[in-house]
């Protein structure tokens, strides 16, 4: 009879201290959160008419709540940062997709790239001309290649193999963007120096981006653009280059740019934001400021960054006047703006 007193108590004593040792788990989901930007740059009120201002704030406002949808849906963060970057590169606001500036030669040519920070994959295109929807391709070559980028006419012959129909390159044809080419090749007979007109006009600027925490906590970012008007060579900057224009990692952050190209590759901005926070424990806003507003400045370049990290908190500092952006939370509110 001890005995089997005994070996109860020692059963109830084990089952109870197995018991205190498992971990609860609580119903309350992942906050979670996206935010986005159509470009950074020398973006003045007094050249802003009241029309053209409504209608960014609402193009903003669309691309968030289609993210928004797509992650209150349960959506990935991956779903969310192409279905929100897909609508900002079919307006003709922005400088992706169907806004995009104009080369020299007078054609188009698309940049785009997607990161997962669960498993770090990504993918990326560069010097497209007949994709209308760059960042969808990027995210092909991440879950359909094994490769992380793509250039070109291979870029477009894979396009075609997984089924994507190319566009006529006068579907993104638009006069505004002709007619700042045909202002730039004005300005740029009149400089003698090729790398201050390519490197030093900051009206130039332009790109979108998103980036998203979903609810099971994985964060993504992607980024689109149609380059610098008036560009060069086959010129690419830094939104298809995984670390310097786009970055996601679930330890840390996720990234996307906009601004001077060249100085963001050289800085690599995205990752050197993740590797403050991972290796100096700083948090998200003093990292991207750090890099935005001290690194980038004293380097020479401008732009901005919008980052979210592993919490769901967002920042989006830039060294510009303006940056359009804008950011939608787990309950669906809506913030966006232009103006510093």
């Amino acid at each position: 009879m001890l005995k089997r007193i005994s070996l109860y108590l020692l059963i109830t004593l084990i089952l109870a201290f197995l018991i205190s040792e498992t971990p609860t788990y609580s119903n309350a989901e992942q906050p979670f959160r996206l935010a986005i930007h159509g470009g950074a740059g020398v973006i003045l009120r007094e050249n802003l008419s009241a029309e053209d201002e409504k209608a960014y704030h609402e193009k903003l406002s669309e691309a968030l709540q289609a993210g928004h949808q797509v992650l209150k849906n349960g959506g990935k963060s991956l779903d969310a940062v192409e279905t929100a970057i897909k609508i900002l590169e079919d307006s003709p606001l922005f400088n992706a997709g169907k806004g995009a500036v104009f080369t020299s030669e007078g054609t188009i040519e698309l940049d785009a790239a997607i990161m997962d920070g669960a498993s770090l994959a990504a993918g990326s295109v560069a010097g497209t001309k007949h994709i209308k929807n760059p960042i969808s391709l990027a995210r092909m070559v991440m879950e359909k290649s094994p490769h992380v980028m793509m250039v070109g006419n291979g870029a477009e012959k894979f396009a075609q193999k997984q089924g994507m129909t190319l566009v006529d390159q006068k579907y993104f044809f638009t006069k505004r963007r002709f007619e700042q080419l045909q202002k730039e090749k004005a300005k740029e007979s009149k400089k003698t120096s090729f790398l201050k007109t390519q490197l030093h006009d900051e009206n130039k600027f332009g790109t979108v981006g998103a980036v998203a925490l979903d609810k099971i906590g994985n964060l993504a970012a992607g980024t689109s653009t149609g380059g610098t008007t008036n560009k060069k060579f086959g010129r690419v900057g830094d939104a298809p280059i995984i670390g310097a224009g786009t970055y996601a990692n679930n330890q840390t952050c996720a990234v996307s740019a906009t601004g001077h190209g060249e100085y963001f590759i050289r800085a690599v901005v995205a990752y050197d934001i993740s590797a403050l926070m991972q290796y100096q424990k700083l948090s998200l806003k003093d990292a991207s400021d750090k890099v935005v507003m001290d690194k980038l400045v004293k380097f020479g370049g401008a732009g901005g960054v919008i980052c979210i990290d592993k919490d769901g908190n967002i920042a989006m500092p830039f060294n510009t006047p303006g940056m359009y952006r804008g950011s939608i939370d787990e309950n669906g509110k809506i913030t966006t703006s232009i103006f510093r």
